[in-house]
């Protein structure tokens, strides 16, 4: 039986929900329904207009209702009276099929016909920057190598902490905080989990850290590059496929090569041969593509890949293989909706599957200096068009996602790439006033 709401609200103290979806963009919106309104939103959703978001609809369209999903319940550790929670989008009585959450739980849906149950964990690596967006917070993080650097990491202890120890409050089972690879950057891990509840709990992720970041006087950023000279935020996804019972993890195989077993490889077959029509949902903004094919930063290497290619315990590739059983996407960037990342991956494993892909043969190079040498490997896209392109042109994806859903997001995404293009910068004044 679902959980009652209004009697949750009564027992943990709860005066407001937010009830909340994420549009095509992976833009979080919500209303806040009093609890005494609860059950009547639990019923029948809150409503929304939404041509307002981004969904592909019009003003015409009948009211849409955002159902709330009473297991994804999460009650706001910094301000315990409020409660989050992830919802599905109806209109007319029925579900909106092209909405990211229920799209993944589609693609969820059909992994379950094949008794398969798929499971990841994801590395949400973020900047603290000033409120303004114009530099770091931490004017004294200026290390060339900053990667791991104890004194940054302890001078924001209160937020980093706090983040943390909300996260344990929840369950999430955390496990670790660093300073990341540029100055100025984290990254925080929690347990992996059945990939619905990992896209959930990504969300909620990213609005916890930039709301206990603006509590503190700083701003929480998941901009892929936000800084030039800088590494960028990735959002590296650690993938493995399980028996319906969640009990036995079908990626491991102790015989087989790097531990994983035949269906591993078909999966990541799968994702070698989708990555890069695959790009506009992990890579989803103007700027993932300033990480993705950055020059060298400050502290080294990008830590990002340009190129379709897989590896052992080898961070310079797409996707390498750290250890038995499971293998690490290090494709997607902060920008990621965190509903469609998933769907990518799970749609991507799949077709993987159906049609037994082949990765091809790993290859154990330094791809930052031997890349270069690699006949054949397939370049990931330079930019957003590009990558639209690639996604609009993909039989297997629009198969995978239908036709209806790949038309919007193509449409509406192209129309963000257009209005990117009518934008003078500095850099043109500066190159171009005189020639």
């Amino acid at each position: 039986m679902a959980t009652d709401l209004a009697k949750v609200a009564k027992e943990r103290k709860i005066k407001y929900f937010l009830i909340s979806y994420t549009d095509l963009f992976g833009a979080l919106r919500a209303k806040l329904v009093p609890a005494a309104a609860i059950a009547e939103m639990q019923k029948n959703g809150a409503g929304f207009a939404g041509f307002a978001t981004w969904l592909d609809m019009t003003p015409a369209h009948p009211d849409l209702f955002a159902k709330p999903d009473p297991d994804s319940l999460i009650q706001l550790p910094w301000k315990p009276e409020v409660a989050w929670l992830a919802s599905d989008l109806w209109m007319d009585g029925k579900p909106v099929a092209d909405s990211p959450r229920n799209l993944l739980k589609r693609k969820i849906a059909e992994a379950g016909k094949k008794g398969l149950r798929a499971k990841a964990g994801v590395e949400c690596e973020f900047f603290l920057i000033t409120p303004d967006g114009k530099q770091i917070a931490d004017a004294a993080d200026t290390a060339d190598k900053p990667c791991y650097d104890q004194l940054a990491l302890m001078r924001r202890y209160d937020v980093i902490t706090e983040i943390c120890d909300s996260m344990l409050a929840l369950g999430w089972k955390p496990y670790q905080n660093d300073h990341e690879d540029a100055n100025g950057q984290f990254e925080m891990n929690w347990e992996y989990d059945d990939v619905l509840l990992t896209a959930d709990r990504h969300v909620f992720f990213k609005y916890m850290a930039k709301s206990i970041a603006e509590k503190h006087g700083l701003r929480a950023t998941f901009m892929p590059k936000p800084f030039s000279t800088l590494t960028g935020n990735g959002a590296h996804a650690h993938i493995s496929f399980w028996d319906m019972a969640g009990k036995k993890n079908l990626f491991s195989d102790p015989k087989g090569e790097l531990g994983l077993s035949k269906l591993a490889y078909q999966v990541l077959g799968g994702i070698q041969h989708n990555a890069d029509a695959l790009c506009s949902f992990f890579n989803p903004t103007v700027n993932s593509y300033k990480r993705i094919n950055a020059p060298r930063t400050v502290s080294g290497a990008t830590w990002a890949p340009n190129t379709i290619t897989w590896t052992g315990n080898n961070r310079t590739h797409m996707i390498r293989v750290p250890d038995e059983g499971r293998f690490e996407l290090r494709l997607a960037d902060g920008s990621t909706n965190p509903y469609l990342l998933q769907a990518g991956i799970v749609a991507s494993g799949l077709d993987g599957i159906n049609n037994n892909r082949d990765p091809g043969k790993r290859l154990d190079i330094n791809m930052y200096t031997e890349g270069h040498t690699v006949k054949g490997g397939r370049k990931l896209p330079l930019n957003l068009l590009d990558a639209l392109r690639l996604t609009d042109a993909s039989k297997v994806v629009r198969e995978q996602f239908g036709d209806s859903f790949i038309n919007a997001y193509v449409r509406m995404k192209t129309e963000e790439w257009n209005s990117y293009t009518k934008h003078l910068t500095e850099w043109e004044r500066h190159n171009t006033l005189d020639c």
